[in-house]
């Protein structure tokens, strides 16, 4: 493999990390640096907790045993996909990303971002990106980036799902804000393009052929999460312009969001990953 070759591979990557980087910031200065970015985040928090509802036993199962499933199953498939396939240094790649995005998920949080005092709640405490989604996505990467590309599709969409009921389970626990959840997902999302770029410099043979799935039942349905959270932002934010409240309608943009960020990352992670094998 020529060296052009290489940096033609890694490019999308380049792209890919540089966008998810860009969107984190966005998603840190809206939400959490600004006002009315502070109050929309909150109304989506106050909404989970007046319209949880039976969710909240659901969610205190699901995150109580995440830790476990995500580090000790998701372990245990890539292994077992490793065993199958040989495929070693994919392995060690992708392991030494899931490894970065849980750390710096943690450097972030607690020793580089901070959230100002702007008189809109009182837990002053950073709590951008979600450790708790960091690790649910991650887990999900690592047996995306190990499994054939036959199958990587199939890995994209149960492993959104997956990172997505976790991250919504965290604001319907009341552990953490929309925002918090779609960075942890940002940061995830960064790694596995630089995880791409390594391996787009050391793997010696491409898929082949590539993989041809466009998910287009994730694309359709992260489109209408779209939709929904857009309408939702909008009429949250008009809430907080004349004093009234739709709790719901934020509660509903929040998880759609979630849902939204979920899913338009596991398109454009098996598109960027079809021609590696």
């Amino acid at each position: 493999m020529t060296m052009r070759t290489a940096v033609l591979r890694a490019l999308p990557f380049v792209w890919g990390a540089l966008g998810t980087a860009l969107l984190f910031v966005a998603v840190y200065l809206f939400f959490v640096r600004s006002y009315i970015g502070q109050v929309i985040d909150e109304r989506s928090f106050a909404g989970a907790n007046a319209w949880k509802g039976d969710l909240i036993d659901f969610a205190q199962s699901f995150l109580n045993a995440l830790p476990v499933a995500a580090v000790v199953i998701g372990a245990v498939a890539a292994l077992i996909i490793v065993l199958v396939r040989r495929n070693w240094l994919v392995f060690a790649i992708a392991a030494g990303g899931a490894i970065a995005a849980n750390v710096s998920t943690q450097v972030l949080k607690y020793s580089v971002l901070s959230r100002p005092a702007k008189g809109v709640d009182t837990g002053l405490a950073n709590s951008l990106p979600s450790g708790h989604t960091s690790v649910a996505a991650s887990a999900a990467v690592l047996v995306f980036l190990v499994t054939a590309p036959r199958y990587r599709p199939l890995a994209a969409v149960l492993g959104a799902l997956f990172t997505v009921a976790a991250g919504a389970s965290t604001l319907v626990e009341q552990w953490h804000r929309p925002s918090d959840v779609i960075a942890a997902m940002l940061v995830v999302a960064f790694w596995a393009c630089i995880a791409g770029i390594v391996l787009a410099a050391f793997r010696l043979r491409p898929a082949d052929p590539p993989v041809r799935s466009k998910l287009w039942a994730l694309v359709w349905l992260a489109a209408a999460c779209g939709v929904v959270a857009a309408v939702a932002l909008v009429v949250t934010y008009n809430s907080t312009q004349n004093g009234t409240e739709h709790l719901f309608i934020a509660y509903a943009g929040g998880v759609s969001a979630i849902a939204t960020t979920g899913f338009a990352l596991a398109v454009v992670g098996n598109r960027l990953y079809r021609r590696l094998a």
